[in-house]
């Protein structure tokens, strides 16, 4: 396959990570409102229409007391845009509130540092090195990741080439701070999921690997464009999932969400033997943020919960 044959290239240029020495896993499971197989994490994306503009009302130095105090969860996920920059003093004052209040720091999205499947060689590394940063201040903030973007505009066979490059030099550098460097299926090309698992396994990296989305699977936003299955697209990325986010856009009157089965996606994330955590990502219009996000954990609990026990009737019933 040309692709792999590209980024076996591009791997026997330099050494990689030992898998035994450098093996960096998320945080063990264990939900404190349930015996659950996965923790529960809240994404700051879900608060995007209170966190910039004029209907600001959460500033991102209160976002971990916020999803404490109204949620009763106390694993967060950042994201680059709402920090003013990655000064490390501003990195510090936020670690500090969250010790003092007890919130785990999971992981910063990376949406302002550039793509890593860019084919102009210059922009490529600079968008790289502009990683460098959150790198370390994912270091400082006790996380285990920062997420970033497969994009590029070329041939799937091009950007692939180019991503695993950049996937390279990024988790290499990462793997130095203790962090992973996950990439989410975020449209285009990464939200094909054949593609994507490729590119993360010719990195030959341990500490890289993908961040499940289950709303991202749409390859071409045109009318009638390209979509790779949900469930199916999750059932491949599993193994290399180091987190997975649990994305929400609406419910019904029984608390289901309208446009996908999380009964069935939990089943998926069970049976894969994932025990990480689950990242809620609320992006619907008709729930208030807040509401969103209580909807989006009450179905992860009734559908986790769910998925324990038609296990425990199948071991029954063997």
């Amino acid at each position: 396959m040309k692709s792999a044959a590209l980024a076996a290239a591009a791997i026997s240029s330099g050494k990689i990570v030992n898998a035994k020495e450098n093996f960096i896993s998320p945080v063990p499971a264990r939900s404190d409102e349930d015996d659950l197989f996965f923790n529960i994490s809240i994404a700051e994306w879900s608060f995007n229409p209170i966190l910039r503009g004029r209907n600001k009302s959460l500033d991102n130095l209160d976002f971990p007391a916020y999803c404490k105090d109204n949620f009763g969860i106390t694993i967060v996920e950042y994201v680059d845009q709402f920090f003013p920059s990655a000064d490390k003093a501003y990195v510090r004052d936020l670690l500090k509130r969250t010790e003092d209040i007890g919130v785990k720091n999971n992981l910063i999205m990376i949406d302002t540092a550039g793509s890593l499947g860019l084919l102009d060689e210059e922009k490529r590394k600079a968008a790289v090195e502009k990683h460098y940063q959150w790198v370390e201040a994912a270091e400082i903030l006790g996380c285990q990741a920062i997420r970033v973007n497969a994009r590029g505009n070329g041939t799937d066979l091009d950007v692939a080439y180019a991503t695993t490059k950049s996937l390279i030099t990024l988790s290499r550098f990462a793997a130095d701070y203790g962090i992973n460097v996950i990439v989410e299926n975020h449209g285009g090309y990464s939200s094909r999921a054949p593609w994507l698992t490729s590119v993360i396994r010719n990195t030959g990296m341990i500490n890289c690997g993908i961040l499940p989305d289950f709303g991202n699977f749409i390859i071409d936003r045109r009318p009638g464009g390209e979509q790779y299955d949900l469930y199916q697209g999750v059932r491949e990325f599993m193994p290399l999932a180091k987190g997975v986010s649990a994305k929400s856009h609406d419910f019904d009157e029984e608390g289901n969400e309208t446009t996908k089965d999380y009964y069935k996606l939990l089943k998926i994330i069970k049976d894969s033997g994932f025990r990480g955590i689950i990242g809620i990502e609320y992006e619907g219009s008709r729930l208030s943020p807040d509401d969103g996000v209580k909807a989006t954990k009450a179905l992860l609990l009734k559908a986790g919960q769910a998925a324990l026990a038609e296990e425990e009737e199948e071991e029954g019933e063997s």
